[in-house]
This record gives structure tokens, sequence and C-alpha cells, in this order.
């Protein structure tokens, strides 16, 4: 075991998917030496969200890393609702957008695209010391006053070799399973869905197989109801499973492939090339705050909410942009009673509680019955029929009314209004 090294004004962030590596980017950039701390001997490649908004990519770009990642995504300018029969309900173009924000469309890539983007740029401040194939097992507040070095952080690595360091501050986003969380005693219960959801992917182009199909389509329809999501290289699909259904059933070739063809009836269900499919459950989640002591938490450590619309991630960045910014005030020596951090993470907890569930719960709504199927369509059409309304839906559907601004002029007043807001 390494002798106990202070690590005098560096920030510990733990975690090395986009919620951590935003952070550290965020604070590395504004100064604060980081150490950034991953278990997995290197980045995370296996498909997770994929889903990039506005108000996301307006702070991706402060970063420098958002016309990288639009270059290996795909950008989607309209959202559509329709049914089984190919007749479109309504549909909302993001242009409405213009004026809130530099990027009105939504982005299609995989994160695993945005991270080596962040890695890159993280490592190019030379502020970052940066460790993979390393588990969090410990963490004491010392209360060591003024000293700068509060938390004692353990560390082990895969030859077992164990690492004591110190830090002002630990920044937890370490995912859903968090450890921190745990060595923290908080609760960490999620409250799953009625149902659970089946992710169909296929490299067949669908939109050149169903006539004006858009890269974001929801298929509302009393037989079958799904969401179609347009790649970079291959179309998703997901389909909402109720709970009790059997996922050995839903999962045989021979269901899957019948699942298809009832939802893409005019796409001649053969011609559709099945490359996988796979469950994953969905729940919510929500930490009662967002600190425990010097450890903050942020991203999936903090809450989890339905996958719909892909608001969770997004959040999760949002996070780590404000928490960061108010953070770097803090060892900047403002705010130093606590109040301007404090702030910052109530926010952020109070957007996950006000808007990011209500509004990805929402996404699935209306669609148990024919009558709330159908009064659903009809509010969507009167929403697409009215510029302002249908404004206000993209603003809300891409958190653009709740995320922290991009930064301009003298970004350290504006942060500082910002944390006092």
């Amino acid at each position: 075991m390494s002798g106990d090294t202070a690590a005098r004004g560096t920030v510990a962030v733990v975690g090395a998917g986009p919620v951590g590596l935003t952070a550290a980017l965020v604070l590395a950039r504004t100064g604060v030496p980081v150490t950034l701390l991953e278990s997995r001997e290197a980045l995370a490649t296996e498909s997770r969200a994929s889903t990039f908004h506005p108000s996301t990519l307006d702070l991706l770009d402060e970063l420098g890393v958002a016309a990288a990642l639009r270059r290996q995504g795909r950008t989607v300018d309209r959202v559509q609702w329709r049914d089984l029969d190919g007749v479109v309900h309504a549909e909302l173009d993001y242009s409405v957008l213009a004026g809130h924000t530099a990027h009105p469309y939504r982005l299609h890539v995989e994160q695993a695209r945005l991270t080596p983007l962040l890695l890159a740029e993280l490592t190019a401040t030379g502020l970052a010391d940066i460790r993979f194939g390393v588990t969090v097992t410990g963490a004491e507040d010392t209360g060591d006053g003024d000293s700068g070095s509060r938390v004692r952080l353990r560390t082990e690595d895969a030859a077992g070799r164990v690492t004591v360091t110190r830090h002002p501050y630990v920044l937890a986003a370490d995912g859903s399973r968090s450890r921190l969380r745990e060595i923290a005693g908080l609760p960490g219960t999620a409250q799953e869905y009625p149902d659970y959801a089946l992710r169909v992917v296929t490299e067949t182009p669908l939109d050149e197989l169903v006539p004006g199909l858009a890269p974001l389509s929801y298929v509302r329809d009393a037989r079958a109801s799904f969401s179609a999501l347009g790649m970079p290289d291959h179309w998703r699909l997901i389909f909402r499973i109720p709970r009790g259904t059997d996922r050995d059933a839903v999962l045989a070739p021979e269901a899957v492939r019948a699942r298809v063809e009832q939802a893409l009836p005019g796409a001649a269900g053969r011609a559709v090339r099945i490359a996988d499919a796979h469950t994953y459950r969905l729940a919510r989640f929500l930490l009662p705050r967002y600190r425990a002591g010097r450890v903050l938490f942020a991203g999936d450590a903090a809450h989890l909410t339905s996958t719909a619309g892909g608001l969770n991630m997004n959040c999760g960045i949002h996070d780590a942009v404000e928490t960061s910014r108010a953070l770097a005030a803090v060892l900047r020596g403002e705010g130093a009673d606590g109040t301007l951090l404090d702030a910052a993470l109530e926010r952020r907890r109070s957007v996950v509680e006000t808007a990011v569930i209500p509004r990805s719960e929402a996404r699935t709504a209306g669609l148990d019955s024919a009558a709330e199927l159908t009064a659903r369509l009809a509010s969507l059409r009167r929403t697409a029929a009215d510029p302002r309304s249908a404004a206000d839906y993209l603003l809300k559907a891409s958190l653009l009314d709740v995320a922290p601004r991009p930064l301009k002029g003298d970004a350290h007043a504006d942060l500082v209004s910002q944390a006092h807001r």
C-alpha cells in the first residue's frame, strides 16, 4: 500500500463516462487540477445512450467537442408521430428553436463516440491525472479544516495495489451502481416501472423502406406502439413490454421477427435485417441530497429516469457542468460557506424532480387505452399547428428551459450570477 499522499487542490472525479469526463474537463478548463479514476481498463464501448439534445450540444460546443461529435452522428431536424398505416398525425420541426439555441436539432450518436473526444480534450489541458483500472474502496472525510484535503480516498488497482490520496472534494459520477454512494451509506434502491424495454437493432435503412419516416418517429397505434430512432449506421426500434411478460419468449427470434413485421407493415418485413435484440429495465431513482460531506454526486449516481427521450444522460451532463462550475468557484474562495455549491446541487436535484422525471414519464403516457391514445394524438396535432406551442414543447423536450447556460463574455461573472440565481 502506498503512503497517504495529499493532493491539495486536486479534485477527484470518479467515473470516466460522459458525466465524469465532462465534469473533469470543466474543472480543468477553469484551472482546477483533477484526478480521474475509472474502474474499467478503458473507456466503455457498449451501446448505451444515443441522444444529444440542443441544450447539451450547446454545452459540449463550449467544451470544444460538439462539432466533432456531430460529424460522427445523425442530425435530426424533426420529430414525428404516426400510425401503422403510415398516417402522420403530427410533426414538429426543430427549426422553431432557432434563437433559443445554437443547435436547433437533436443529434443521434452513441455516447461512446463522445467520451474519447472529452478524454482527448481533458488530456490536452495538462491538469489531469487519468487512471484506468482503479476501483474506489473507501472515502473518509477527515475534517482537516482548512488543510484543503479533507477527503481521504482509498483505491485499489487490478494487481491489488492500494493507494490513499487526499482531496478537497470528490465528485462521484460512477453510475447507477455507484460504489461511492454505497460507501457514503446513501439510499440506492431504484423503483422499477411496470414495463421494461425491448430494443431491436437493424442496419436496414428503414427510411428507404417506409415512406416519410423521420429519424425520430413515435408510432402510436392501438395495435402496436414503439419508437424508431435513425442512427448514423443503423436504426433502433424501442418497444414497451409489460412487466410479467416472459423475456425469453419476447427475445425468441421468431417473436422478434413477428413484432418487427407488425410494426413495419410497409417495409416488406423480410427485407429488415435484425442485427440485435435485447431487453433492459426501466426504473426511477433520485437521491434525497446530492452530497455527503465533500463527496458530490452527479448523473446516474444521483438519479435515474425512464429512458424515454434520452433525458437522463443529457441531464447528467448538465449536472456535471453546473456542479463543476460551482465547485471551481468555491475552490477559488467564493461561497466558502457552502451556499454556492449547495444551491447548484439543489438546483440540479430539483430539475430531475420537477422536469426530467415528469417529462420522461409523459412520453409513454396516453398509451394504455384507445381513448387515451386518441386524446394524446389530438393534443399533439394542436401543438404542431401552433408555432408557439410547438416551440414550447421542443424547448421542454430538449431541457433548454432548465439546462445551465453556455458561458458568454466574462465567464467568471456569468458563473457567479448563475450560481446565485
